[in-house]
């Protein structure tokens, strides 16, 4: 599977023999679904309805490393990319025990990292059988503020978004 790589990521994801990082691991086979800013939004708008007794059946895994500033979107976990394929395991196994189906993944625009891991997530559930759906956020945290701004983020910092313009 090809996966574009937006040449910022490339810079920042190179490793110090000049090998990008995800060389180290094999390629994905799988090409997860997108899932729109809008259906997160609602997603989370409607957990936000149902209140704290409904359990949450969607995890929202942030993927930046360096370039994680601005905020994440609310209730999202940071999984560093550089880190994730040697983790897939333990977060499968989380999510299985916490009744979690939907595990989605984001990054700056979701052009690179975020379909990585998604699929490198949905490669290892094809692998030992599971019902968990691995999704990428189509525009990532960039396409979230665009449209959002600072509604259900947390950490939101909007001098930092001003500065990336």
């Amino acid at each position: 599977m090809g996966i574009h790589v937006h040449e910022n990521c490339l810079h920042m994801a190179t490793r110090e023999d000049g090998t990008p990082w995800w060389t180290a691991f094999p390629e994905p086979k799988s090409d997860p679904t997108r899932i729109t800013p809008e259906e997160v939004f609602n997603l989370l708008e409607e957990h936000q309805r149902l209140g704290g007794s409904h359990q949450k059946d969607f995890l929202l895994v942030d993927v930046r490393r360096t370039d994680c500033t601005g905020g994440t979107v609310a209730s999202s976990i940071n999984l560093p990319a550089h880190s994730f394929y040697p983790t897939r395991k333990s977060l499968y196994e989380l999510c299985m025990q916490a009744g979690i189906k939907r595990v989605i993944f984001y990054c700056g625009q979701s052009n690179g990292r975020g379909p990585r891991c998604a699929a490198w997530l949905q490669d290892y559930v094809k692998e030992v059988g599971g019902d968990i759906e691995s999704l990428v956020m189509a525009g990532g945290i960039k396409a979230w503020v665009q449209s959002y701004g600072g509604r259900m983020m947390d950490g939101y910092d909007e001098q930092s978004w001003l500065d990336k313009r």
